[in-house]
Formats: structure tokens, C-alpha cells, sequence
């Protein structure tokens, strides 16, 4: 073993990973009518063996033979001459093998007709999609925020798998192109085994049911203790009142939208200025526009840290510009000045194309000084 370990090792071979979730148990219950046609297999086959070994004198091997090809009516003939009684025997076999298996047929057409078994096999080979997902959100219930919301990340190239307890989603995913999703109660521990929540970014409650939004913040963050996994998980809740947006976020939720908040003010800022909302709205939601903007954190260890902005001249290597900082302790400075300083763990709202924007994250990442630094 040692010797195999060391070859899959030095060519890189991985074993593929198990779903955390284990289907066989729900496999189980479904196998319990096959128990009667297998005793009785078993019980024919043993008195078979034992008749043929009494009455005839077979040996043990042909005895075994005979029953078996006799029992299933494959009917290659007789192992030995067979008398009277012999024969009347392996006519009651043949009947007896016709029986149990007649019963073991019917009864695999009457479980394949209620579709539980095959449902549970798909849902297995689901599981093994879902495992592949990293840095993916769980999107839970399906109305019609979620069609917009899993239309945005698919063209974000963000998976995501949606989650719902009605047995309707499986039409609803062929409809709406979810290529991962699971008919499961969202806020149960299992649900979320199988939707691979330790390797997830986040999780997403669009229901409009405030105890439902409720139960699945507690449901992960209990989760998150009990599994005492490193990273906290992003979690995003929606409020059909406004009074609720901050009940979400005492109980743990990071972003709680409101669509009448947004609505009044989206409609407030259209009449105030007009001009400014097209402008705002043709740049962040039009999706040929080249431009981006997005938060860089600065880790403990960067190089940058302590460094004021314009000692880093990002916008010569980049060709992008920092228009915001969010300190630790959640300040934010808009428009800042050269002179700024960056702090450890501060976040830059960085505005660029997306290709400029990763450049800019490798850099800061970086513990040593780039070299471009010498050039610019």
C-alpha cells in the first residue's frame, strides 16, 4: 500500500471525493419488500439441495446444480436419472422457483413505478455535480427573485445550487437552466451536507416567509459552529417588511434587501437625478459595459500595508483607480488622497475592467514589493 500511495502521489492522482450527505439509508427502506422473494430463494435452493442429495443420491455439487437450473427454469436436463419421486420433487421446485420469482418481478415493477428508488439514484449523481462546486451560494426557495438572481450569477460564472422543498422544482430547474438543485427543506443539517456547504461562499434565503428566512440564518450559523469551519459564510436574506430588515441582521444575517427600500429609493433618486441614475444604471448592470468595480481586501502580511496610495502607483501598473476605502472598523472614505495611508485589512473599492482588477489583487496579495514598482 505504501509503494501505491507513494506512485499515485509522484503522478498526482486524487481519489474522487464522497458527497458528505450518504443516500443509502434512504435506499434501504425501499429494499425491505425484496426481503420475502430472497428468503424464500435461499429456503427453495436449500430444501432443492438437500431433496435431490436424499431422494436420488446426488452429490452435493450436482445436487446444487440441479436445483439451481431447475429453480430459475433454465432446463439443461437432468444430472442423473431421476425416480418417481425425484421427478414429482423437481416439478414442485419449478412451480416454487415460478412463484418466487414472479413475486420478485412484480414487486421490482410496483417500486420502479413509484419512481422512489430511481429518485434517490438521481439525486446521488446530483450530489457528485454538486461536489465539484467550490466558492458556490446556495440559493433557497424558487420564486421569481430566484430566476433573476441565478440569471445574474450564471453570467457572473458563479455556481450555485438552488434549493427547494416543493416537488415541483424539478420542472422549474429545466425551466430556469438550474443545472444543480435539490427538492430538500433548506434549513435541515442534511440539506445542507448535500449541497456542500462547507465548500460554499454563502447561502442566499429568498423566501417571502419571515420564519422561513428565520430558520435558515440560525440553521447555518449552527452549522457553522457545529462543523467549526474557519470561514464565515456570506448570507443574504430578503424582507418583505421593512421593520424585519433588522430583526435578519441581529440574528446573523450580513445583507438583508428589502425590495420596498429599493424600490423607493431607486424611484427617489430617478426623480432627484435623473441623469445620474441612467449613468449609475447603464454602468453597473449593462453586461457589454468593460468597466468594473469591486472591493480588494488587504491582508495582514501585504506588502502595501502602512504604504500611502499614491506610493503604490496602482493606476501605473494597473491601469485602475482606487475611488473608496473601507477601514477595519467599517468607515468608509470616499475619494480618497494620495497621502492616505493603507491599513491592514482595509478594503479598496477599486473601479477598472475586470482583467485590470485581478492584476490589481495579485498584486496587493503579494508579502515583497512587486518589481514592476521599479519601472514606474
Amino acid at each position: 500500500m505504501n509503494l501505491l500511495n507513494r506512485i499515485q502521489n509522484f503522478l498526482h492522482w486524487e481519489k474522487t471525493p464522497t458527497p458528505q450527505a450518504n443516500l443509502l439509508p434512504e435506499i434501504y427502506p425501499h429494499l425491505k419488500a425484496f426481503r420475502l422473494p430472497l428468503i424464500l430463494t435461499v429456503l427453495t435452493m436449500m430444501v432443492g439441495t438437500i431433496g435431490y442429495v436424499i431422494i436420488d443420491d446426488f452429490a452435493l455439487m450436482d445436487a446444487i446444480y440441479q436445483t439451481g437450473i431447475t429453480f430459475t427454469t433454465v432446463g439443461f436436463g437432468e444430472m442423473g436419472v431421476l425416480s418417481d419421486a425425484g421427478r414429482i420433487f423437481t416439478i414442485t421446485l419449478i412451480i416454487a422457483g415460478f412463484a418466487t420469482f414472479s413475486s420478485a418481478i412484480g414487486i421490482l415493477v410496483a417500486e420502479l413505478s413509484r419512481g422512489n428508488i430511481v429518485a434517490i439514484l438521481k439525486e446521488r449523481r446530483m450530489l457528485y455535480q454538486i461536489l465539484r462546486l467550490k466558492k458556490h451560494f446556495v440559493v433557497c426557495y424558487h420564486n421569481d427573485y430566484t430566476i433573476e438572481v441565478t440569471k445574474q450569477l450564471r453570467k457572473n460564472h458563479i455556481p450555485f445550487v438552488v434549493v427547494d422543498p416543493r416537488p415541483q422544482i424539478h420542472e422549474w430547474a429545466i425551466e430556469n437552466k438550474y443545472t444543480t438543485y435539490l427538492q430538500a427543506e433548506p434549513h435541515a443539517e442534511l440539506t445542507m451536507l448535500k449541497a456542500h456547504l462547507s465548500s460554499a461562499k454563502g447561502m442566499i434565503s429568498l423566501s417571502s416567509s419571515i420564519a422561513d428566512n428565520i430558520a435558515l440564518i440560525a440553521s447555518v450559523r449552527l452549522f457553522e459552529k457545529e462543523h467549526e469551519l474557519p470561514n464565515k459564510y456570506y448570507v443574504i436574506s430578503t424582507a418583505e417588511n421593512t421593520g424585519d430588515v433588522e430583526k435578519l441582521k441581529k440574528l446573523g444575517a450580513d445583507t438583508v434587501v428589502s425590495p420596498t427600500m429599493l424600490t423607493a429609493k431607486r424611484v427617489s433618486a430617478m426623480a432627484a437625478r435623473p441623469d445620474m441614475e441612467n449613468l449609475l444604471e447603464e454602468f453597473l448592470y449593462k453586461s457589454d459595459n468593460p468597466l468594473d468595480m469591486e472591493e480588494v481586501l488587504i491582508p495582514k502580511y501585504s506588502w502595501a500595508v502602512l504604504k500611502k496610495l499614491k506610493e503604490t502607483h496602482l493606476r501605473d501598473m494597473t491601469n485602475t483607480s482606487i475611488i473608496g476605502i473601507t477601514k477595519k472598523d467599517g468607515k468608509f472614505l470616499s475619494m480618497p488622497k494620495g497621502d492616505v495611508l493603507i491599513t491592514s485589512e482595509c478594503k479598496l473599492l477599486i473601479i477598472g475592467t475586470q482583467k485590470d482588477i485581478e492584476v490589481a489583487k495579485v498584486i496587493f496579495r503579494q508579502r515583497m514589493k512587486p518589481k514592476e514598482l521599479k519601472f514606474v
